[in-house]
């Protein structure tokens, strides 16, 4: 750019310019300043056609702020400017928006229309992502307002609506967004917002493509974005459902001819695993295939129900042996002999810690009517973290540590997890018999695996564990491309490098900034 002085007159705001529309710009808090020392940030122009004539891409507050000097009598003298290439629409558009941006974020709407110019210009969402220091979704999320009626962005500029019911609206069609205005305008009539906005979209609940068993791809119906929360919803429901139950059954007729017994639970109905036993394919284990109400389906395979568990063990211990003959005991008899025999059992459990210990692992592991133990689910807000995670050093060497606990209890050496993993008959009291014989070092050793996989990430547990057990990131962890894509500038750096420290987890060297948005090598 070349910087040079230019006359007052023979400035005019650029068509380009992100504030070039509405009412004239809010001067207040500058003008005073101008006043005294006259304009010393250089404007951003750009010759216009006209001979010796330039119009403003970025500085409209400063060149309006300069004429209402001028008019109140004062010496305006020529405006310091850094004059642009002509000709690029785009760029100047871009140098509008970073001064404005840096300055002040404008509001969605105002965003939308000068990014929707951007597009206009041959910008795609990623030169602007990268232009701008946002993420792609990002962008697509701020043009995702064009998908609503002209009335219903001017509604939302005004704060008359909030920003989770325009998000929902824009998964509606033109037609569904005049049939919700109408209920806005109708005082009698009740009009949903918010994520109530959602469901009155859909019918009910809205299904995300990825609860489909069947191909998307195959599918003719409707499917909507949802470019805010970076997923895609079903239309219709009732075509979804259609095609879901095909598939279920499909799947479940696959099962049947594998020699298993399959059983389509009723629709929302949950699958609680304590209500059930590990039981393998030839001792009968079948398979339980759950469906929410949100469309998703989950196939858990190997199990029977406790009454039929019960069952096939009554008829186990009376193989080879005449069936006893007892007199009939009525259900208060039963119930005052098991809780007699609870008491007694309870108080001998509490005098003997080494028993309540395996006791308390096998509950965790296998689970029971009383006990629900769930594993952490780590979930990832990108595949590049995902994989980063799963190939650090800190996760080789915990699944280490669980493939020798798997050996010690006997668990298949693929097992993902060590609780949920007991596949052996009588579930609860057949782990139990497992652990009776082994050393307390290495039933601890199983605890402190099956307490690691149900530690929840994120939490305030793992910050006091972490402190406590004197955690030294330095030795576990080092940047890598994932963590260098989220690190922009000094803004999102200083407080991720402050936090360590708060923390009391030590990285080896203070982290500098990257000097542009491109990769650069950072050691945290």
């Amino acid at each position: 750019m070349e910087l040079k002085h230019i006359d007052i007159a023979k400035l005019s705001v650029s068509p380009a310019n992100m504030r070039a529309k509405g009412k004239a710009p809010d001067i207040a808090k500058i003008l005073p300043s101008i006043r005294a020392r006259g304009v010393l940030v250089p404007l951003i122009v750009r010759a216009n056609g006209s001979p010796d004539t330039y119009e403003i891409v970025a500085g409209k507050r400063r060149y309006h702020a300069a004429l209402a000097v001028a008019a109140e009598g004062g010496e305006v003298e020529p405006l310091p400017c850094a004059v642009m290439a002509a000709g690029d629409d785009a760029a100047a558009l871009e140098a509008s928006l970073i001064e404005n941006i840096a300055r002040l974020d404008p509001d969605e709407v105002t965003r939308w229309e000068s990014f929707t110019r951007l597009v206009r210009e041959g910008r795609t969402p990623d030169d602007i992502a990268l232009t701008f220091g946002l993420t792609e979704l990002q962008v697509k999320r701020t043009l995702a307002l064009g998908n609503l009626l002209p009335r219903i962005r001017a509604l939302y500029r005004r704060g008359d609506i909030d920003a989770a019911t325009v998000r929902h609206l824009t998964l509606a069609t033109k037609t569904r967004q005049r049939e919700w205005l109408a209920l806005l305008e109708d005082e009698t009539a009740y009009c949903p917002s918010g994520h109530a906005l959602k469901a009155w979209l859909f019918g009910g609940a809205s299904i995300p493509v990825t609860a489909a068993l069947f191909d998307p791809a195959t599918y003719e119906g409707d499917i909507v974005s949802d470019l805010f929360g970076d997923e895609r919803y079903f239309a219709d429901v009732s075509a979804f459902w259609a095609a879901q139950n095909a598939a279920i059954e499909v799947r479940a007729e696959t099962y049947r001819e594998a020699g298993w017994e399959a059983t389509i639970m009723p629709s929302g109905e949950a699958f609680h695993s304590w209500e059930y036993e590990r039981t393998p394919k030839r001792k009968g284990g079948k398979v339980f295939i759950a469906v929410s109400h949100r469309g998703d389906v989950a196939f858990h395979e190997g199990y029977v129900t406790l009454k039929d568990a019960r069952r096939r063990l009554a008829g186990e211990l009376g193989k080879g042996s005449e069936k006893s003959v007892r007199p009939e005991v009525s259900t208060p008899i039963q119930n005052y002999v098991d809780l007699h025999r609870h008491a007694a059992v309870r108080n001998a459990v509490a005098g003997n810690a080494s028993v309540a210990l395996r006791l308390a692992v096998a509950h965790m592991i296998v689970g029971s009517s009383l006990w629900n133990v769930r594993i952490v689910q780590q979930r990832a807000a990108s595949n590049a973290i995902a994989e980063s995670v799963e190939n650090s050093a800190s996760e080789a060497a915990f699944d280490e540590r669980r493939r020798a606990v798997l050996a010690i209890l006997g668990f298949d050496a693929d097992a993902p997890t060590v609780t949920g993993g007991h596949n052996g008959d009588h579930g609860v009291a057949g782990l139990l018999a497992r652990l009776l014989p082994l050393p307390d070092a290495a039933v601890r050793d199983v605890l402190a695996i099956v307490m690691a996989e149900t530690l929840e990430a994120g939490s305030a547990v793992v910050e006091l564990l972490g402190t406590l057990l004197g955690v030294d990131m330095a030795t576990v962890w080092q940047s890598d491309d994932a963590l260098l894509d989220l690190i922009r500038d000094r803004e999102v750096l200083e407080p991720c490098w402050q936090m360590w420290r708060a923390r009391g987890w030590r990285p080896a060297t203070k982290p500098q900034p990257a000097r542009s948005s491109a990769r650069s090598s950072v050691t945290v």
